[in-house]
């Protein structure tokens, strides 16, 4: 057999990265509305739907517990914790002119500029790598899982500690305003 034809090439994808290409244009498209819409809910969604196409793009990649802890940390438990958040805070629900500062033209120069970097990081990191979707699958749960708790646990606790914080604040800051109502 053809050396070429054994390895796999950019011009000839198969079912598998055609989805992880749509995935990730969907993924995309939900990311750029939910940092552009103008009404907090609506962006809100729009998260869910981009933090769900990386849980997708996740499964994609084989990497299943990866995926089932994006889905119940992030879209099940960071969203809705958004949620009560902006539901606590007594946030606007319609369009929301104190959410825009007046500074997308600096925004859109960092995010583009981030953006770029992590490209060029990704794409120096993995040039030479390839999934191979039909072996034995690599994000395993035993190793994902020692991975992540060996190396990740202080990251993870921070998080939750972060969480609590931003939790505890917003109810802080409801109540506060359902005093000075009363008074």
């Amino acid at each position: 057999m053809n050396l070429a034809a054994a390895t796999p090439g950019f011009l000839s994808p198969s079912g598998v990265e055609i989805a992880f290409l749509l995935v990730g244009l969907v993924t995309l498209g939900a990311a750029v509305v939910t940092v552009t819409t103008r009404q907090l809910v609506h962006a809100a969604l729009w998260l869910v739907v981009a933090l769900g196409g990386l849980a997708v793009e996740y499964l994609l990649l084989t990497a299943e517990f990866i995926a089932w802890v994006q889905v119940l940390i992030y879209v099940g438990s960071v969203v809705v914790l958004l949620l009560f958040g902006l539901m606590l805070t007594k946030a606007p629900i319609g369009r929301s002119p104190d959410a825009d500062s007046g500074n997308r033209p600096v925004a859109l120069a960092v995010a583009l500029a981030a953006a770029a970097a992590l490209v060029w990081v990704v794409v120096d990191a993995f040039r030479t790598t390839w999934i191979d979707l039909d072996g034995p699958a690599q994000g395993s749960t035993k190793v994902s899982g020692e991975i992540l708790f060996r190396h990740w646990v202080l990251p993870f606790e921070a998080l939750s500690v972060l969480l609590l914080a931003a939790l505890v604040g917003a109810i802080v800051l409801s109540r506060k305003n359902a005093k000075e109502a009363r008074d």
